[in-house]
């Protein structure tokens, strides 16, 4: 009777257990706690396009703390100069920073793809022929090459220190006439360049045999982005954030490569619309252009909104000059200081948490660029105040509807309400040279011809022009 009683025990015990049992818990990540990771496409030829991309990436990533830069990258090569400014932007990110080879990171792309910590592959992925060739295909000049050569093989150095095939590797696909040996096994002969498979790149090599043998340059092969991140960080424990073009993001960006002309291009607009009677095509086109070069300014993440306040603040002080203290330039001079400064500083290459230091590198092309336009603005100023005046172009441009009648007729209206050269009157306010005068008891804007007049002096008026007076003291 006692082991029948003893068994019930033991099953009641062990069905209690059983009841009270749980699944073990699934450990999640919280969403605040996912690593940020940045995936930035690096496709087609290397160019001006891909570097506004990276740049803005890797801006944003600083800023807003993330700890993974993943490089997507399918390109041919291309630009030297470009592919040795990505290398540096890269530089600059405290974070991991990978390259996911999808498929080919061919010739400069193979730099790029170096200058990151982590080098992944496609299954068809491959990399190298990084020969430095002109942007024709025509071979370098070989002094020049060998420069080329020799600053891009220090920056690869300088970079991969903790991974030891790296560098040779690089220079091997670099150098056709070098000879990349490790221990006993010659990978590749002198006389042609490396191109490695994705197989190929992770196949072990060591040393000596007493060293651990490591892979020659990738660290895996996946077939995905989400395969390669899944394995590298944990399924669920990470978050993408894509870096998708749209459509006006690639215009923006292609218009960028002439931000010197729109810079011109747009003064001058504005120029002749400040010349020619009431408001119209040019003043549109003037704040389009301008508009369009500050937005290609911002997608390639060179500049912000504060720039664009101090532009505005420097059109109005301008307009404030015109309009309620003529004559006094402190508001004129003011107003262009803020603007040609918003100009210039929207072109300058500004990293985020970085201190700024004036160096002529980074002023020398804002500059260049700034200087060109205004050349455009300046030379096609004086073209249009040589030859538009009372042309039939200017007739044709401003709309005889729109002003109230043909314009060479407004023209010659208003300007025979000014003054005839000989009239005397006096300064109303201080010519600096710009002000007001009063003549047969009617107020004009003039400027004076030569040097500043004191309000109150008495003047005589040179000449009448433009719908403004020239005059000298009487």
């Amino acid at each position: 009777m006692l082991l029948p009683r003893i068994t019930a025990l033991i099953a009641l015990l062990m069905l209690g257990l059983s009841a009270g049992a749980q699944e073990p818990a699934t450990v999640t990540v919280a969403e605040s706690e996912k690593i940020a990771v940045y995936v930035i496409p690096i496709t087609a030829a290397i160019s001006q396009p891909n570097l506004f991309v990276l740049r803005r990436g890797l801006k944003e990533a600083i800023t807003n703390d993330v700890e993974m830069i993943l490089l997507d990258m399918d390109t041919p090569g291309g630009r030297v100069d470009v592919t040795l400014k990505m290398m540096e932007m890269l530089a600059k990110f405290d974070g991991i920073t990978a390259t996911y080879i999808n498929p080919d990171a061919i010739s400069a792309g193979s730099f790029i793809a170096a200058a990151t910590q982590e080098i992944y592959f496609a299954p068809d992925g491959k990399m190298g022929a990084s020969a430095v060739i002109q942007g024709g295909g025509q071979e370098v000049p070989e002094t020049a090459r060998m420069k080329v050569e020799s600053y891009l093989r220090a920056n690869i150095r300088s970079i991969t220190e903790d991974y030891p095939f790296r560098s040779e590797v690089i220079r091997a696909m670099l150098d056709a006439d070098y000879e990349l040996k490790i221990g006993d096994e010659v990978i590749k002969p002198a006389g042609e360049l490396l191109t490695l498979t994705a197989s190929e790149a992770l196949r072990e090599y060591s040393e000596s045999p007493d060293d651990l043998a490591q892979p020659l340059l990738g660290k895996g092969i996946y077939d995905s982005t989400a395969a390669l991140l899944n394995d590298r960080l944990g399924e669920g424990n990470y978050e993408i954030k894509d870096f998708h073009l749209t459509y006006s993001e690639v215009i923006a960006k292609w218009m960028s490569t002439f931000t010197p002309a729109l810079l011109g291009i747009g003064m001058l607009m504005l120029f002749i619309e400040f010349k020619t009677p009431g408001f119209g095509v040019f003043g549109i086109l003037g704040i389009v252009l301008l508009g369009v070069f500050f937005i290609s300014q911002y997608i390639a993440g060179l500049a912000g909104n504060e720039v664009i306040l101090f532009f505005a603040l420097g059109i109005i002080l301008v307009l404030v000059e015109l309009f309620f203290f003529p004559g006094t330039l402190i508001f004129a001079l003011s107003g262009l200081a803020c603007i040609f400064g918003s100009l210039l500083w929207a072109m300058l290459d500004i990293w985020p948490d970085e201190p700024i230091t004036v160096s002529p590198d980074l002023l020398a092309q804002p500059i260049v660029d700034l200087v060109f336009g205004l050349s455009i603005a300046v030379c096609g100023a004086f073209l249009f105040s040589r030859f538009f005046h009372g042309s039939w172009i200017e007739r044709k441009l401003v709309l005889a509807e729109a002003a109230g009648g043909d314009s060479q007729t407004i023209r010659d209206e208003l300007e025979s309400r000014l003054p005839r050269p000989g009239s005397t009157g006096t300064a109303i306010t201080d010519l600096f040279p710009s002000g007001r005068v009063e003549i047969a008891g009617r107020r004009f804007e003039a400027r004076s011809a030569l040097g500043t007049i004191d309000k109150g002096s008495p003047i005589r008026v040179q000449e009448a022009a433009d719908f403004s007076l020239i005059v000298v003291p009487d």
